[in-house]
């Protein structure tokens, strides 16, 4: 029986209501919800034979395949904590994320296996290594026991160990803004409560297919799985190597839901959308991220009957607001209002409430809140926080989710997204957010990518530089994206350095551009400026 209010219990609910339904389709192969119930109980059954001890971490470093599905639940069933490992990180980087959070078992491939195996001697806790895939059994390496898929799964059932969901049910890693990425430790009770929240206000039913296109390490990744399996919907993983190979699928697949961050949303606004697609792509949904305007109005353009839902969310709380599809045409910048179950306050420093259209921090409070930062109790100190003004009567502190994201919420409830403080770019004595440099040049027809940042300056303290990149098929005029800068923007949130480059900007391993990245190439640009 698996327990309700756990993650694993999302499948086997569905599985009571509609276990012919098919829950999983990759590639040419899919899974009704009864056949992935006993997927995720042989694997659960498999782990358990290895002697894995309750709460220990098993990473899964595979692509988006059936298989990486059901180590996730069925680590989960087994009482054990998955660690769903993005397939575009290099080996130093998997060496550091099973390191950090002291990984018994990785479930990878063995094309992966061998780009892993150098590093592997560098992880002390390791001791199993799932191959999927493997053409033969492999020999053991350096005091780890290799095990082919098949006989794992293939193990005898064994009793899982008892969770509940208060529990640690996975670690999502951050791709982080300085320094390494920083593991994200969530419950049962937080994955559960924001598949409910979200499934709602999208009004996800069986009868829906969402279309996993973000990497499932990434905490709006994974929600495709879990608000899908909530509701008895079809869940269809994708590979895609182009923007292109996105509306194949959707219109392949007959998709009713796709969500994307808005790299994503920027290139996929510059392609032709067959115009029967609207007939089944119920909704697109933004997260990760402000979707600039020019963006939405184009995919509001090319998909008149997809409602548009704008999202925010932060890992540590998964989601945060949503802007409801009738509120888009008064109010497109906005990010909305606190999802259901959660409430979402905005404080100055010192704890008081900011006043209507004031900026101030965002602080999450709720169900979704996470349990802190794996073993950094000096970043979890930082984040994770009473809240400054308990309820009255209460014996125990309340912990909410500092984000560190500067907003402001208007005088109807509605946030606005200023920007991230630690990519806040202080300039000349003022604090500019890059979001409304990057604005108004994606309002520019011919910019297709757009980043600002700031970069150290002997005067000014910061200096905004801004990399573009030509929309395709449209000539760059890099003199008209700076002349609308002037015109629309004060002398201080001017780029003092404008730089048009070819082909898309680099992304961060979750697909958002990569701000920090751009700027390391530009750190001693104004070494010796003329003023």
């Amino acid at each position: 029986m698996f327990a309700t209010g756990t993650v694993h219990g999302l499948i086997a609910g569905s599985a009571l209501n509609f276990g012919q339904n098919i829950a999983l389709t990759a590639a040419s192969t899919s899974l009704t919800y009864d056949a992935l119930v006993q997927g995720v109980r042989r694997f659960s059954d498999g782990l358990l034979h290895l002697d894995v001890p309750k709460g220990h971490r098993v990473a899964i470093y595979l692509e988006k395949r059936i298989e990486t599905v059901v180590a996730c639940f069925g680590t989960s069933y087994a009482g054990c904590v998955f660690v769903p490992v993005n397939p575009l990180l290099k080996p130093q980087q998997v060496s550091h994320i099973l390191k950090d959070c002291n990984v018994q078992v990785l479930v990878t491939s063995d094309e992966r296996l061998d780009l892993l195996q150098s590093e592997l001697r560098d992880c002390p806790d390791l001791r199993h290594v799932v191959v999927v895939g493997a053409q033969s059994s492999r020999e053991q390496l350096d005091n780890v026991s290799c095990h082919p898929w098949d006989q794992v799964m293939s193990a005898a059932a064994r009793q899982p160990h008892r969770v509940i969901d208060a529990d640690m049910a996975a670690i999502l890693y951050t791709s982080g803004s300085t320094g390494k990425p920083k593991g994200v430790v969530l419950s049962h009770r937080n994955l559960v409560a924001g598949a409910k929240s979200v499934a709602s206000y999208l009004e996800n039913k069986a009868n829906d297919t969402l279309l996993a296109a973000l990497p499932l390490s990434f905490d709006a990744g994974f929600s495709q799985l879990t608000t899908a399996f909530h509701a008895g919907a079809r869940v269809v993983l994708l590979n895609y190597l182009l923007p292109r190979d996105v509306i194949s699928a959707l219109v392949r697949e007959k998709v009713t839901g796709l969500t994307a961050v808005p790299p994503m949303w920027i290139q996929l606004s510059q392609l032709a959308w067959p115009e029967t697609i609207t007939e089944h792509l119920r909704y697109i949904a933004n997260t990760g991220g402000r979707m600039p305007l020019e963006t939405l109005r184009a995919l509001r353009a090319a998909l008149p009957k997809t409602r548009p839902f704008l999202m925010y969310g932060l890992t540590e709380a998964f989601r945060s607001t949503y802007l409801p599809p009738e509120e888009v045409e008064r109010r497109p910048d906005s990010i909305g209002k606190a999802i259901p179950n959660a409430e979402i306050l905005v404080l100055r420093e010192d704890g008081a409430p900011c006043a209507p259209n004031e900026p101030g921090e965002l602080v999450h409070r709720g169900a979704l809140v996470g349990l802190g930062y794996w073993n950094d109790p000096e970043k979890t100190a930082e984040h994770f926080r009473p809240l400054p003004r308990q309820v009255s009567g209460l014996v125990l502190p309340e912990i909410a989710v500092f984000s560190g994201d500067t907003v402001r919420m208007d005088e109807h409830g509605f946030l606005y997204f200023i920007g991230r403080r630690d990519e806040m770019i202080k300039t000349s004595g003022y604090r500019v957010s890059p979001v409304e440099v990057e604005e108004v040049l994606y309002s520019t027809p011919c910019v297709g990518e757009a980043a600002a940042f700031g970069v150290p300056h002997p005067v000014l303290g910061q200096a905004i530089v801004a990399v573009i990149t030509a929309k395709d098929g449209v000539p760059m005029d890099a003199g008209h994206a700076l002349d609308q800068c002037r015109r629309r923007l004060p002398a201080y949130m001017i780029p003092a350095h404008l730089e048009v480059r070819t082909g898309p900007l680099p992304r961060n391993p979750n697909g958002k551009i990569d701000r920090k990245a751009l700027a390391s190439n530009f750190l001693n640009l104004f070494q010796n400026p003329t003023l």
